[in-house]
């Protein structure tokens, strides 16, 4: 029998939105520390689909059940103390999702001031990906910037759009900037460290916070240390930092904000504004927990090696494409792949993947460690076959070499 999508435990219930999306109908979806069942083994979406594992669930039976909202959970506040440290800074608050994280992170940092500029990337979640929050939220204006080198915000990006009026004594139609929100990873490519000590730098001199997005820092760090920055040098590079258990980590859900006490204890108080506190969040904690224990370690870098195999695949799954004679819209540096499709249309290569039993959402491939190698091999089959194709239309080029290609793109 043909394999797709829907016979791999995707369920046969299509969802909106991706084609051939498929949600899970059966209890087969839902096995623990089994990615072959539950299909997230043959997910290229995103690294947020990863099942959690078999630790995982033994620590949430493990964790302790008393009030977060009292600050009296354990299991809550030791992983909290752990993150924190891990990151050198004072303390940290654990939430439910990377949207809240950002979103609590940027109103405390605007601790209610007038209205001010957030200046973020034009490509950057906070901005596209969080159902407007920041205006939402903070009752700030975005101001979004078109990274020129075309894959992450530099100090001279930030200096030729920021308005540095802090204190509106120029003109009152100004509206100042008082906060930068950094994503890093940005779609794959990690901000250098040497940059992110530029830009703090700049921006303490002149009244400005840094809030770095790093939903997906691990790749960062994971990449190079030295060139991007452990945990606790990137994060003294923000006024807040937030992270992710979810992406890449593996856990089911949860992520924290780290930073100052005078900055978390603001989020906190946000957090329980907007119906964020928690009370028996120590179950949430606990799988969070292990799952940095199972998929980073203990330490500020890479201690399990993990991340590090998810970007040499990345990079196994670049060759296959460049090999057949695709081209990239963006560097491959850690976990994401981006198709430069030219004239392969998306929509057509993601349902030769499902065909096949993938879910893909072109132009963007993201690896994860739970990924298999029969599912790599597969993806170069649909490589195979969609650029084929597009050649024997007419023999021209199947791709634009480095214009981006309209397609789907997830979180």
């Amino acid at each position: 029998m043909t394999q797709t999508a829907s016979n791999r435990g995707f369920g046969t219930k299509q969802c909106p939105g991706t084609p051939n999306r498929q949600e899970p109908e059966s209890a087969d979806a839902v096995s623990w520390g089994d990615a072959e069942r539950t299909g997230t083994a043959y997910d290229f979406r995103t690294d947020a689909v990863t099942t959690p594992s078999l630790n995982q669930l033994a620590a949430i039976t493990h964790a302790t059940l008393n009030d977060d909202v009292f600050g009296e959970d354990r299991t809550t506040t030791l992983f909290e103390s752990q993150m924190a440290s891990l990151c050198g800074v004072e303390t940290a608050a654990f939430v439910i999702s990377g949207t809240m994280a950002n979103q609590l992170a940027i109103a405390a940092l605007s601790n209610h001031a007038p209205p001010t500029g957030i200046l973020a990337s034009s490509s950057s979640h906070v901005l596209n990906f969080e159902a407007g929050g920041i205006a939402h939220l903070t009752g700030a204006m975005s101001q979004p910037v078109t990274p020129s080198n075309g894959l992450y915000l530099t100090l001279a990006d930030i200096q030729s759009r920021a308005k540095l009026d802090p204190f509106n004594t120029t003109t009152l139609t100004l509206c100042p900037t008082r906060i930068l929100s950094l994503e890093n990873t940005s779609h794959g490519n990690p901000i250098p460290l040497s940059e992110l000590r530029a830009i703090k730098s700049w921006a303490t001199q002149n009244n400005i916070q840094v809030h770095v997005d790093g939903a997906r820092i691990w790749h960062a760090v994971a990449a190079d240390p030295e060139r991007y920055g452990t945990l606790s040098e990137i994060a003294s590079c923000a006024d807040a930092l937030t992270v992710s258990f979810a992406k890449g980590i593996g856990a089911p859900i949860g992520a924290m904000v780290v930073g100052s006490k005078e900055v978390v204890s603001r989020v906190k108080r946000l957090r329980q504004s907007i119906g964020g506190g928690v009370r028996k969040v120590g179950i949430l904690a606990a799988a969070a927990r292990e799952a940095m224990r199972e998929n980073w370690g203990e330490g500020e870098t890479d201690e399990r090696g993990v991340l590090g195999r998810v970007h040499e695949m990345a990079r196994r799954v670049e060759g296959m494409w460049m090999e057949k004679g695709g081209g990239l819209a963006r560097k491959t540096e850690t976990n994401m792949v981006w198709l430069d499709l030219g004239r392969v249309d998306a929509k057509v290569l993601n349902e030769m993947a499902w065909r096949r039993g993938l879910l893909v959402a072109a132009p963007r491939l993201v690896m994860h460690h739970q990924i298999c190698d029969r599912a790599v091999e597969l993806l170069g089959d649909v490589f195979d076959e969609v650029l084929v194709r597009v050649a024997g239309e007419d023999g021209a080029p199947t791709s634009g070499r480095g214009v981006a290609s309209k397609g789907c793109v997830l979180e």
